[in-house]
């Protein structure tokens, strides 16, 4: 579409002449999910669509500190547990606690922590009872 309208016709007459145009042309006719019906057609009308569908894509969450750092504890755990040594083990604990540690002192807004440092030495026996 690099023609210019012309004067005196108005804009909506104009963008369907170029719409039926490319029609005939067969520009529509290859379009990705042609004939497929459109996604998301049921659910209600959100402002925050595209925001929160890229969030999906992106794998992305926002979470309040609080929670995202319950999940960041757990899945550190979870890392110590299958970590190779005991030091990587005494390694991953000792961040995840002082992260802990500074929300406790420090408590950012949202739901309450709820969480306490882990012990480093109960954790490396998990760690070990696993690896026999």
């Amino acid at each position: 579409m690099t023609e210019r309208k012309p004067p005196g016709v108005s804009f909506e007459s104009f963008v369907d002449k170029q719409i039926r145009d490319a029609e005939a042309r067969g520009e529509f006719a290859a379009l990705p999910g042609a004939g497929k019906p459109l996604a998301d057609s049921d659910t209600p009308y959100d402002e925050l669509w595209w925001i929160k569908r890229k969030m999906a894509r992106e794998g992305l969450a926002v979470l309040p500190p609080t929670l995202a750092l319950r999940k960041e504890a757990e899945d550190a755990l979870a890392a110590a547990l299958s970590a190779p040594s005991e030091r990587v083990v005494r390694k991953i604990v000792t961040e995840i606690n002082a992260k802990i540690r500074d929300m406790m002192f420090k408590p950012p807004p949202g739901p309450p922590l709820g969480l306490k440092p882990y012990d480093e030495e109960e954790v490396v026996r998990q760690w070990r009872e696993g690896r026999q």
